[in-house]
């Protein structure tokens, strides 16, 4: 394969996603009242790719910034609290809620 000076190296990849990945990207400001300092914590998750025949490549790339939680410090110690996701709960519920309503339909045809 000719023309490597147009392949991305892996070491080049990773110097470019460092220099984007900026303090504030994985753990948020802390806020400190009454003695606890809460410290949010973001899970960032960034990918890219490319398509298209030699001369005519196009691109593209995306990051995602999803909360996960956050870390409470007091004087007594760290305490972990997780970040709750109600839509994916409510949609877990309504997939589990479908399911049974598809399966109590087959069971009641197969009766008649």
């Amino acid at each position: 394969m000719s023309g490597s000076d147009e392949l991305v190296t892996a070491e080049d990849a990773v110097a470019a996603l460092t220099a984007e990945l900026r303090e504030g990207q994985v753990f948020g400001p802390a806020v400190q009242q009454d003695g606890t300092t809460l410290l949010p914590v973001v899970q960032v998750r960034r990918g890219g790719g490319v398509s298209g025949r030699r001369k005519n490549r196009s691109g593209g790339g995306g990051t995602i910034a999803k909360p996960v939680g956050a870390w409470a410090v007091t004087a007594q110690g760290a305490v972990w609290h997780p970040a709750v996701d109600v839509n994916r709960i409510v949609l877990g519920g309504q997939v589990a809620l479908t399911a049974v309503a598809v399966a109590l339909a087959v069971a009641f045809r197969r009766k008649r």
